[in-house]
């Protein structure tokens, strides 16, 4: 049979090693590649300007390599439960193909279309492809349950073996015989849109530095790939937070809107690798993309993942509530300089590093501000182009030291953290240019600074600049204490009424373990 076929694109925006393409492809006469703009997930209060933006690159290198198949990309707007059966009466389509998508909303969609496409007689195909693995099948090898740890889930892949190899785009010969039927108008009612056609103002848009499209992901791939030696020897606790340019791949938001297979990045890895000595998980480009498979495990497997209440593995903690201080660490108005430039960074390219990340993140829950990582959260959601749901609720988890990570006495100074990689400030001055005329040894500290040195530098702490929101040297160990209550009040919880839930049954017990050990070192 000859199917009329939509292609429903979400996460995987291209060509290349997508399977669940080539399945509409296989047996079509017609084919649909459809993209739609749900208002669930994309709306202004969760989704920033940059990240639209990129977004937008996306769908237009996606349509561009459509064309040179004799294809176009619909993008339409609306529900994906109220648009696809008027698509499939205006179609008249027999499949439906789609790349598998673990997020709980996803899932939770997902189920609801595939019953209206057999309701209207649609064949429904999916692939998975955004990961490099299985989730269910790791969950189901570690008897039911989430890994919580990285050692452990390595150990689960052993058994799994390695990554399928990835597919190749399909060729103009492949679809020679596929049609894509598009009306005059295609563009005024099926089109792209804008920025401004979505209501936003473009006048404050710096540069785009990391373009948006599987074919800016390619040449990025190549571009890191060709760096042999680089690759071999990188180490991602060896990278710099706060150099002028990354010190990493900036891969991650090709990788998370899937412009760039993760199959194929791990396999042109392992391509350098061979017969070459090089460096191992965790620190290693494949241990990045591990770390990123972990999270997805955890996600699917751990309820409420993306909270802490009904989070069977995230330690309780009693955080504070202060707008005033969330919006001080959000708007780059903390006092501290540090922190400050790297939220101007995350505001102004929708990218900064994962130690960066670090140093914000523990700022604001355990190390300085105590508010709850779920705020934090939110905000790395809205700006950044690589915020992924599974990575942006198991980092924030890490780094509140609420899940996985357990060791809440080491906290990020949020001025002797940048030294180490920038002593004369370089990058504070880039970003916070109110600051630039002061002398390397007061651009982390500048409220230390004498009267006349801020006078000569053209900025008065406290009226030009802000004074530092809190103490770090005080707060901090006020803090480290308030943290020990949290794991001493959950270890005794789990004691008298151990954990019943399941998928975190036996290792939610070992967790409880290490926290009692913790406690008695202290």
């Amino acid at each position: 049979m000859a199917h009329t076929c939509i292609h429903w694109f979400r996460k995987g925006l291209r060509l290349h090693d997508n399977p669940a393409l080539m399945a509409a492809l296989r047996d079509c006469k017609e084919l649909y590649p459809v993209f739609i703009l749900d208002p669930y997930i994309y709306n202004n209060t969760l989704v920033g300007i940059n990240r639209w933006r990129f977004l937008i690159g996306c769908l237009k290198d996606l349509d561009c390599s459509l064309r040179k198949l004799n294809s176009r990309l619909f993008v339409v707007r609306g529900k994906p439960e109220e648009v696809f059966p008027k698509l499939f009466e205006k179609w008249k389509v027999t499949k439906l193909t789609y790349e598998y998508d673990t997020e709980p909303y996803s899932l939770s969609r997902d189920k609801t279309v595939t019953t209206l496409a057999k309701e209207h007689g649609v064949e429904v195909v999916y692939k998975i492809s955004h990961t490099i693995h299985d989730m269910d099948r790791i969950i189901e090898e570690n008897n039911g349950k989430a890994p919580l740890t990285y050692n452990r889930f390595r150990t689960i892949l052993k058994t799994i073996g390695n990554p399928k190899k990835p597919i190749p785009a399909p060729t103009i010969e492949e679809t020679k015989d596929v049609k894509t039927p598009c009306s005059e108008n295609h563009d005024k009612n099926d089109g792209i849109p804008t920025l401004e056609d979505l209501g936003h103002d473009t006048t404050t848009l710096g540069e785009e530095k990391f373009p948006g499209g599987e074919q800016e992901a390619l040449r990025r791939l190549d571009e890191n790939i060709a760096r042999k030696d680089w690759v071999c020897k990188f180490e991602k606790p060896q990278t710099s937070p706060n150099s002028l340019s990354p010190s990493t791949t900036v891969l991650s938001p090709y990788v998370t809107f899937g412009c760039l297979s993760a199959r194929t990045f791990w396999w042109r890895v392992t391509e350098v690798y061979q017969g070459k000595k090089h460096s191992e998980p965790p620190v290693s480009l494949h241990g990045q993309l591990l770390w990123r498979e972990f999270y997805y495990a955890a996600g699917v497997g751990i309820p409420n993942f993306d909270k802490m209440e009904g989070n069977p593995v995230c330690t309780q903690v009693d955080w504070d509530t202060n707008p005033e201080y969330l919006a001080a660490w959000r708007e780059a108005r903390t006092g501290l300089p540090f922190i400050d430039a790297i939220m101007t960074q995350l505001r102004q390219e929708g990218w900064i590093h994962h130690l960066a990340r670090h140093a914000v993140a523990c700022f604001l829950t355990r190390g300085d501000l105590w508010i709850n990582w779920e705020k934090g959260q939110k905000v790395f959601e809205y700006l950044l182009l690589d915020g992924d749901w599974a990575l942006n609720a198991g980092n924030w988890q890490w780094l509140s030291a609420s899940a996985f990570f357990h060791q809440y006495f080491r906290v990020y100074s949020p001025v002797a953290f940048g030294k180490k990689t920038d002593k004369n400030g370089d990058y504070i001055k880039k970003y916070l240019p109110l600051l630039k005329k002061f002398p390397a040894q007061y651009i982390y500290e500048p409220w230390k600074a004498p009267r006349s040195v801020q006078q000569a530098a053209g900025c008065i702490v406290g009226k030009d600049y802000p004074q530092p929101i809190v103490q770090h040297e005080v707060i901090s160990k006020k803090n480290i204490q308030r943290m020990k209550l949290a794991y001493a009040k959950r270890s005794a919880d789990s004691a008298e009424s151990p954990s019943k839930k399941q998928g975190v049954k036996r290792k939610a017990k070992s967790v409880i373990d290490m926290l009692q050990k913790k406690d008695k070192k202290e």
